[in-house]
């Protein structure tokens, strides 16, 4: 009863997988005071039907575009101090203690993050935004992956590094895409649709669709 019912609701939402018949109703009722609960608190903070963790900090929340079935789980901070909106697309989950950051310093006013449908990211994630960073959808990744879209220039050696200022190109992922646990992605980085990058990999480059990346620094290992 309990599993049909929440196999319901799943399908509501867009989800469009079976639920293993091993897992105990004493699990879904678990879950489902858990999403209700997280629903209150982004009803409550947000004015939105948003699912909300605890002990999370939303700035400047009127530049943030949450769309449907949003999850946003505990201790996650997003800065919405950007030149563009920020916006969160369809059944789109940031796992907890991860990090939006789109102004940085008061030199630079940040660009902002789209990340969109049916995208999903695990835990510790970074997301630094200064350059902008467009996500496709259908994007899945685990745990403590990073962003940095903007890139400290270097080349002038009678000035401190950190008086030479920054460069930004931006960070673009494709549709359907795979990242694997501890990817880095820097400045400039662009994927293709349908790729797979594996964990650990430190990115930089423009890769096309169909591809697994891998490695440090990441070089294209096969075709899909």
């Amino acid at each position: 009863m309990i599993q049909t019912l929440f196999q319901k609701l799943l399908n509501k939402a867009g989800k469009n997988y079976t639920i293993d018949s091993e897992i105990p109703s004493g699990l879904f009722i678990k879950n489902l005071i858990k999403r209700l609960v997280m629903l209150l608190r982004g009803y409550f903070f947000l004015y939105q039907k948003v699912f909300l963790g605890k002990n999370c900090n939303i700035s400047h929340k009127p530049n943030i575009l949450f769309r449907k079935n949003v999850t946003i789980e505990n201790d996650v901070t997003i800065d919405g101090y950007a030149k563009n909106k920020l916006i969160f697309g369809n059944n789109v989950k940031v796992g907890a203690y991860s990090l939006v950051s789109c102004t940085s310093h008061l030199s630079k006013y940040g660009v902002g993050l789209t990340i969109g449908n049916n995208s999903a990211f695990g835990r510790f994630t970074e997301f630094g935004a200064a350059g902008g960073i467009e996500i496709g959808e259908d994007v899945i990744a685990g745990s403590y992956i990073s962003f940095h879209s903007e890139n400290h220039n270097f080349s002038d050696s009678s000035l401190l590094i950190r008086d030479q200022g920054v460069t930004s190109k931006g960070i673009k992922i494709g549709n359907n895409v795979w990242i694997g646990a501890k990817a880095t992605f820097l400045d400039g980085v662009i994927i293709g649709n349908n790729c797979v990058v594996a964990a650990g990999a430190v990115v930089n480059g423009i890769f096309p669709n169909n591809v697994i990346i891998g490695g440090v620094p990441a070089k294209i290992l096969k075709e899909i």
